[in-house]
């Protein structure tokens, strides 16, 4: 990568106008430009300014470690590099920040619609880039409501219901390529929060829903590192976190592959850890095993239906192609007595079709599922036995896990006939 080092440097619109003195903020009458002025957080902790990467002449506004400078957190211009080296950021007067192009051509802004009296832009040590106005700590305007393919301590993912923002990461296109890739993974929320990974408009995989403990098809940590923090009210969805140990960099990304992983940096290292990567196994795989299937890494072949159904196709599971369906042995009937199976430490399936009433305990649950012809399933929506998520159609993405941290149990519909009863 390619990037303007030196000390951070104040520039008015003018070259003439230099001044090298370490700033971490830029007022209206400077500007940032590719090779010679940078911003740099008061801890020294970050970077902002210009870069390339590889053998590329497109420059991208971004922030990246001070000390490793390869490691570039966010990109502003994404989806519009600039063709010249000549770029250069500024701040207007009400508080919007420009990138200009040498012959003054505006190729990027923020575009906010709040203005403050007398604005500036400051990069923070969190690696957060702010606007707001000089005598006050409200912002009109951060980077951290725009992710690029990297979180960072502290930093949201997920929605603010009220204003309609939705903070989301992007994977690059490529290594050295950081315009907007294929993956994206965010919160989606249709009633009932979960973090899903797509490509393009495809899952690819799913963390499981939010169960006040933990997302159910999320590892858990003992004693950890990460401390996460969800938060789920009528005004936000959103998980961030903090590091518990100090002397500890860490960073979440979804990288051009479409690998969740979580990197850590000890002191007095220079190489990144991977720490975790979301992705495991092939039944981390969106509906490896297609509907009403259930994945056992344990296994082999891994999936198999669940119990009281059957490959809808047996040539194709035969060659282990569980893309197909399972389909009931015995069709339901409301007019004959049925019951209910219990799968013990499983990702619940997921939200497709499903109804959620927080009032209700396990028994009044079952009752309530059992009163609609429609219901195929049940279980707690909280870890702690309370709430009720019943679902309507097929059941789709369930995994097994064999780790004792995962006590999340669901109740499938059968005929009473199917469980010898």
């Amino acid at each position: 990568m390619k990037i303007g080092f030196g000390s951070a440097a104040d520039w008015g619109k003018d070259e003439g106008s230099y001044h090298a003195s370490a700033t971490d903020t830029l007022a209206p009458t400077q500007s940032i430009r590719y090779g010679s002025s940078t911003l740099v957080s008061p801890g020294q902790t970050f970077e902002l300014g210009f870069f390339s990467t590889g053998e590329s002449n497109k420059y991208y506004l971004g922030i990246w470690y001070k000390r490793f400078s390869d490691t570039v957190v966010w990109a502003g211009n994404r989806e519009n590099p600039v063709i010249d080296s000549h770029a250069f950021l500024n701040i207007s007067g009400t508080g919007n920040l420009f990138i200009f192009e040498a012959q003054n051509i505006m190729i990027w802004s923020t575009n906010s619609s709040r203005s403050a009296k007398n604005p500036v832009a400051q990069l923070l040590d969190s690696g957060n880039l702010v606007v707001k106005d000089d005598d006050t700590e409200s912002y009109l305007w951060e980077v951290f409501d725009f992710p690029s393919d990297t979180q960072l301590a502290g930093m949201k993912l997920g929605r603010n219901l009220k204003t309609g923002v939705n903070r989301y990461l992007t994977a690059r296109k490529g290594v050295d390529d950081p315009s907007p890739g294929d993956f994206t993974y965010g919160v989606d929320h249709n009633g009932f929060p979960q973090f899903i990974l797509r490509e393009g408009m495809k899952k690819r995989f799913r963390g499981g829903p939010w169960n006040e403990l933990s997302f159910s098809g999320l590892p858990m940590q003992v004693r950890p590192l990460i401390v996460h923090v969800v938060v789920v009210n009528t005004e936000e969805v959103y998980n961030t976190y903090e590091v518990t140990d100090k002397s500890v960099i860490s960073r979440f990304t979804v990288n051009e592959s479409g690998l969740l992983q979580r990197l850590v940096l000890y002191e007095n290292t220079s190489e990144w850890t991977n720490m975790l990567t979301l992705q495991n196994d092939l039944c981390d795989n969106y509906a490896r095993c297609g509907p009403n299937g259930i994945c056992k890494i344990n296994q082999r072949p891994i999936c198999e239906c669940l119990e009281g159904f059957v490959p809808r196709s047996e040539r194709e599971w035969r060659v282990l192609n569980w893309t197909g369906e399972c389909v009931r042995s015995t069709p339901l009937d409301c007019q004959e007595r049925e019951e209910f199976l219990q799968i013990e430490n499983v990702k619940l399936p997921d939200l497709l079709d499903f109804k959620l009433d927080e009032r209700l305990n396990l028994e009044d649950c079952r009752a309530e599922c059992l009163k609609n012809c429609s219901c195929t399933a049940y279980a707690n929506s909280n870890h702690n036995g309370s709430g009720c998520l019943m679902w309507f159609g097929e059941l789709i993405d369930i995994r097994e896990y064999i780790a004792q941290q995962f006590e999340q149990n669901i109740y499938v519909r059968l005929p009473a006939s199917e469980l010898g009863k």
